[in-house]
């Protein structure tokens, strides 16, 4: 079967299961092959298409995530190593990356805090964006924070990132110019895509009965961990930030929001 042929027959598979079969076999084909999707897409589909490439279509029908199956995800300027025990990064999620670059336009931050690290992905983002900042992200998962350690490496900014387990900002004595956070909010029981349910850490996505359970910790500690004209960039689901955002009122804190691309309020920013 030529490359080809093998990619209109996964997509074909995985259409039941994904709202992007086709992408989903090129990204396989591509990883199965050893190059990358542009490549492919610009290559020889006639050649015979790679025996490893069954059995990734095979996780994928399974439901696992094409980021899991690949062992990483593209965020913002960065590329991060992923898998079982971190949240995989969203692009909604740059939107928080957006909002801190046009706040400290002339500016830059010199002190980052990401809490609920997982990957790494917003703080690994920021000292990227940033190459004169220092960091600290705080997760509650060891296997994260490995993950996330192992992201710092690879991406030559361990030097400038340091992790270590934590409950959101519960113990710091520091002081931040950018506080980042993408916090679980999905409400107990609700249904999620079965690739979402049934891989990624429950842990990073429920937070409670009405999905505010993490905003609330995080809105009575932001206070002390401001520094002098610092802002915080949380992430919310969608219709969540009116709810959210009034947690943060309620302790004297200013909030505005941005939307993402897909004009959904996504972004709330917070400041003293």
């Amino acid at each position: 079967m030529t490359v080809r042929e093998a990619l209109s027959r996964a997509a074909a598979r995985l259409a039941g299961g994904s709202d992007t079969p086709r992408l989903d076999a090129e990204l396989l084909m591509a990883q199965a092959l050893g190059i990358d999707r542009q490549a492919l897409l610009l290559g020889d589909q006639a050649q015979p298409a790679p025996p490893a490439f069954d059995a990734l279509v095979a996780r994928r029908a399974a439901g696992e995530p094409v980021a899991y199956i690949l062992g990483r995800r593209a965020f913002w300027t960065i590329e991060l190593d992923v898998g079982p025990g971190v949240l995989i990064p969203r692009p909604d999620s740059e939107t928080l990356i957006e909002a801190a670059v046009d706040h400290f336009a002339d500016h830059p931050p010199a002190t980052i805090l990401d809490l609920g690290t997982g990957s790494g992905a917003l703080l690994l983002a920021a000292l990227d964006q940033w190459p004169n900042a220092r960091g600290l992200g705080i997760d509650a998962s060891e296997a994260a924070l490995a993950i996330a350690h192992a992201n710092a490496n690879r991406l030559g900014l361990a030097h400038r990132a340091t992790f270590q387990l934590g409950d959101w900002a519960d113990g710091l004595d520091q002081r931040f110019d950018l506080i980042l956070c993408n916090p679980p909010y999905v409400e107990d029981g609700a249904l999620l895509p079965r690739d979402v349910a049934d891989w990624e850490p429950h842990q990073a996505l429920f937070a409670g009965p009405d999905g505010l359970a993490a905003y609330r910790r995080i809105a009575s500690a932001l206070r002390s961990v401001f520094a002098e004209r610092g802002i915080a960039c949380i992430e919310v689901g969608a219709g969540q930030a009116a709810s959210a955002g009034e947690l943060f009122a309620e302790q004297g804190l200013r909030v505005s929001s941005r939307r993402d691309l897909g004009g959904h309020i996504r972004c709330l920013i917070v400041k003293a």
